[in-house]
């Protein structure tokens, strides 16, 4: 029947896209994280210093305050969110301590999801009103990158994740060595400006910026002679895709296989197929799992790469489930056009 056999494809179509989303794995928020302030309430940033100590021991040692307005509306606090991968460059951030002068709660909670740590500095149980001042400690390993001639920094001091304004940035470079090479740019990617710039001796450096818009940050560079520091080598992780043209053909064979059994009459003891239909499916599904749990098992949940075993893992799926859509269709068919038996 033409309609039946449209219904199973459009079921199969359907099936495919849903195990592809799932397989991709887009998280849902934690519901214990502490809200981000919305901008339409009158919130902002007054003030944000940040100070970058760059260590001889290739760490970066990061002090940032912040002077936050939460206005009359409240909340429970704030939400930092620093970046421990880029791309498949991999940061390490350690050493994570809060505290604030105003007396407001201050414990911190730490969650890593997608490429950011967010730390969350407050109390679910306690809101605060009006300007509150927060302290958040923290120290970045693998951040220097070696170059040819020299060793380089580029880092983003106040992040781009905030939903309000901030009225004036200031973030201070302290090093080991004369910075003679330090730069910054304020903005964001594509539309930026130079910050102020105001040397404090041959060791350190203050930036300044203000009337920055929700999302804007603060990109320091600093170039360093070689020596001045003892730099990792960078560390990275392997790309959330790995799959090659070859799985891809698998997977596009496995899709095309489904629509050509949607169109055969379906057969008359459809019993066994539905069974081998559904090891199929679950011979997909472990290998769905094996190609995410070794990565994730080793470091942490979106560390995941996602490779041919998990395209070959989605076409069994895949057929699996259209053997079986298809053979209880071909069931309904079956017993529909069955002739009935007459008892007269």
């Amino acid at each position: 029947m033409p309609d039946v056999r449209r219904r199973v494809r459009g079921t199969v179509v359907a099936v495919g896209l849903l195990l592809v989303a799932a397989a991709i794995g887009l998280p849902a928020r934690p519901a214990e994280a502490i809200p981000i302030p919305d901008p339409q309430t009158g919130e902002s940033i007054p003030t944000y210093d940040v100070v970058l100590n760059l260590r001889t021991d290739g760490i970066l040692q990061v002090r940032e305050t912040i002077t936050y307005d939460f206005d009359e509306g409240g909340e429970h606090g704030i939400v930092r969110h620093v970046p421990f991968r880029h791309a498949d460059r991999l940061y390490d951030v350690r050493d994570i301590r809060t505290s604030s002068s105003t007396g407001a709660p201050a414990r911190a909670r730490t969650l890593k999801l997608l490429h950011d740590v967010r730390i969350s500095v407050g109390d679910r149980h306690r809101t605060v009103r009006g300007r509150q001042a927060y302290v958040i400690e923290y120290e970045m390993a693998w951040v220097f990158t070696p170059r040819a001639d020299h060793d380089e920094l580029v880092w983003d001091a106040i992040g781009t994740d905030w939903d309000v304004p901030i009225g004036n940035a200031v973030v201070r470079v302290e090093g080991p060595v004369p910075l003679r090479r330090a730069a910054c740019q304020a903005g964001v990617p594509g539309a930026t400006v130079r910050c102020l710039r105001d040397r404090d001796g041959p060791y350190a450096v203050d930036f300044t910026q203000t009337g920055l818009r929700p999302h804007e940050g603060m990109t320091v560079r600093v170039l360093l002679p070689k020596g001045a520091i003892a730099v990792a080598p960078p560390r990275y992780a392997p790309p959330h895709w790995t799959g090659t043209w070859p799985g891809t053909a698998v997977l596009a064979l496995a899709l095309g296989a489904v629509v050509l059994a949607a169109r055969r009459p379906a057969p008359h003891r459809p019993a066994p197929r539905r069974r081998a239909g559904a090891v199929l499916a679950v011979l997909g599904g472990l290998l769905v799992a094996a190609d995410l749990g070794d990565d994730v098992l080793a470091r942490g949940p979106w560390a995941f790469s996602l490779g041919d075993r998990c395209l070959a893992g989605l076409a069994f799926m895949i057929a699996g489930i259209g053997i079986v859509l298809a053979g209880r269709s071909g069931s309904g068919q079956h017993a529909a056009g069955a002739p009935e038996e007459d008892y007269s």
